[in-house]
């Protein structure tokens, strides 16, 4: 059975792309680019306007703003037209943190989990960047790789970071380098951590928990190829650790039902951790489009931000 957290029906309006066509073009930015541009024609059809979706404040209504942002209850009792502004109109910190150790390397007949991270990444930090937010970037694999602090002006030295990441040759750890970043991000902010998490979810979470409790809000993105999810193989061969170097022989016949319990267990728990915990978790496959995966994800957090 094939873990789906993404099977609505496309959003008229959006341009999805496939992320193998996304990489043939030459250059972050333009990736970024071209999938925010795709999204964001989904996003005038919807009520929501950024990733940041907390009430701020109401300021005048002015000519040419979105008349769904009238507070019109406001209007019932003043006779005044207001407009609600969120957090995503407010200069938000928002910090992306991108596994980029040994097993993000991994594709099979598609993009790797790492292409596929860094292209959400420039993509998150773009659209970002629009809505003039400050944005930063760090990576890791067992330690802290780069930081780019949160910054209005700092795209650009993300966006050029992101293109000469290389897969590193160290096993991932969460614990010491979201330490290491969060002692560098002081303010609150969006943090969003996307990562294939091949850890023990209970050491994902303790690493996870204290950037929750430190007033951020913290989302979630979990990386794998589809065939880590439907484990498709058919003949019999020695299966290699992409961390450890490990190899193992396997009859996929007679190990695939046990795998895929197995997956589907380890990413039922992280997501059940993240929901126990306010943690927005979103799953995608690297097969998924990237602007498909960001309006689905955008449509998740406008219906979580309702009920808490």
């Amino acid at each position: 059975m094939r873990i789906a957290h993404h099977n609505r029906t496309p959003v008229s309006g959006a341009n999805f792309v496939d992320p193998k066509t996304l990489a043939r073009i030459d250059t972050l930015e333009l990736v970024a680019r071209h999938v925010v541009d795709g999204f964001i024609n989904g996003l005038h059809h919807s009520p929501y306007l950024g990733l940041s979706l907390d009430f701020a404040e109401h300021r005048q209504y002015m000519p040419g703003d979105d008349i769904r942002r009238i507070d019109w209850r406001l209007y019932a009792r003043t006779d005044r037209y207001f407009v609600k502004e969120f957090e995503a109109d407010t200069n938000a910190n928002v910090l992306v943190i991108l596994d980029v150790s040994k097993s993000m390397d991994y594709g099979y007949k598609g993009i790797s989990k790492l292409d596929y991270g860094r292209y959400l990444a420039a993509s998150l930090l773009y659209f970002s960047n629009q809505q003039r937010d400050r944005v930063g970037l760090a990576t890791f694999d067992d330690d802290l790789v780069d930081f780019v602090p949160p910054s209005a002006k700092h795209l650009d030295i993300i966006l050029h970071t992101l293109d000469r990441v290389k897969p590193a040759k160290k096993k991932g750890r969460l614990a010491e380098p979201l330490v290491k970043v969060m002692d560098g991000f002081r303010r609150r902010g969006i943090v969003a951590v996307i990562s294939d998490f091949y850890e023990d979810p209970d050491a994902v979470l303790d690493a996870l928990k204290p950037i929750r409790y430190r007033g951020n809000d913290l989302i979630v993105f979990h990386v794998l190829d589809p065939s880590e999810i439907d484990f498709p193989f058919d003949e019999a061969a020695n299966f290699q650790d992409l961390e450890t170097g490990e190899r193992l022989p396997v009859v996929p016949e007679t190990q695939r039902a046990r795998y895929k319990e197995l997956i589907a267990d380890h990413v039922g728990r992280i997501s059940k951790m993240c929901a126990d915990n306010q943690i927005d978790y979103s799953m995608f496959d690297t097969a998924t489009p990237l602007d498909y995966a960001l309006f689905s994800y955008l449509s998740d957090r406008e219906r979580l931000s309702r009920t808490r």
